[in-house]
């Protein structure tokens, strides 16, 4: 009878943590809500809108598609950059939509859906060395924000790296010819040519990205439920349009940005990068 009772404590013990973790699609739906976060202050991403304080932008929109798909209601909590893996990691948020890229480090600690689009790092140059290629600037001084994937991108290339607090600084270091260009994603560099345009300073992209990060929705590790619901619900929204319309919207043609959607839902094993550590 004792050897019984020590063989049921022990089972017991051992699917404890089973147990105590519910699959975390079954318990969103269960609870009928969604945490979904979100990028604090980068705008069109995640940004609190000036005249009401709530919380708008790209990844805000795709959070309550997602959520509208399950039948739930979302709760959008607002994550700093540096708080992006630990929220989803630690389970303070269920999903996260944070313009997040994929590296192999964030890989390690959280579960990565199928890209939705493909940001890609971008060496920007004064015009008169726009017509180089990446090759072309292999051990030379090329700025970035410190710890930021920019840098990565640059070591990747085998350049040598000058980083800053903050992208702005590393525009002015090229600007003032202290640097023979700068890294920032597409959207990014873009705006930071058309401001030096404005004065009367021409800048250019390298044609060629340093290099590709594709972006997903971030979830725990050991959650195929979730995962698998997620990366259908994307795949709807990419068929039916919506994935579209958010882009357009926030992003696409018309606005600020001007970028037409050229990425769509995909494995990320479908997709020819390598990734940043």
């Amino acid at each position: 009878m004792r050897l019984l009772t020590v063989t049921a404590l022990l089972f017991l013990a051992a699917a404890a943590p089973r147990l105590a973790q519910a699959d975390q699609l079954d318990t969103i739906l269960a609870n009928k809500k969604m945490i979904c976060g979100v990028q604090a202050s980068t705008p069109p991403f995640g940004f609190p809108d000036p005249q009401t304080r709530q919380q708008v932008g790209h990844d805000v929109d795709l959070c309550h598609a997602i959520a509208d798909k399950l039948g739930v209601e979302v709760a959008i909590k607002p994550v700093s950059t540096e708080a992006k893996v630990p929220e989803i990691k630690l389970g303070h948020v269920d999903i996260g939509i944070m313009n997040l890229a994929y590296t192999r480090s964030r890989g390690e600690q959280i579960q990565f859906s199928h890209p939705y689009y493909i940001t890609r790092e971008m060496l920007v140059v004064l015009a008169e060395n726009g017509n180089k290629t990446l090759k072309d600037f292999k051990g030379k001084r090329i700025g970035s924000s410190k710890g930021s994937t920019s840098e990565l991108a640059t070591r990747l290339q085998k350049a040598i790296p000058v980083t800053f607090q903050d992208a702005g600084s590393a525009y002015l270091a090229t600007i003032q010819r202290k640097t023979i260009g700068f890294v920032n994603n597409e959207m990014t560099a873009k705006q930071f040519i058309s401001k030096a345009g404005e004065s009367g300073i021409k800048l250019a992209m390298i044609a060629e990205p340093m290099a590709l990060e594709p972006v997903s929705v971030g979830m725990r590790h050991g959650e195929p439920k979730l995962y698998e619901k997620i990366n259908s619900i994307l795949d709807e929204l990419e068929n039916e349009g919506t994935l579209n319309a958010i882009w357009n919207k926030w992003i696409g043609p018309g606005t600020i940005y001007d970028m037409p959607r050229k990425d769509k839902v995909q494995s990320m094993s479908d997709i020819h990068f390598e990734p940043l550590p």
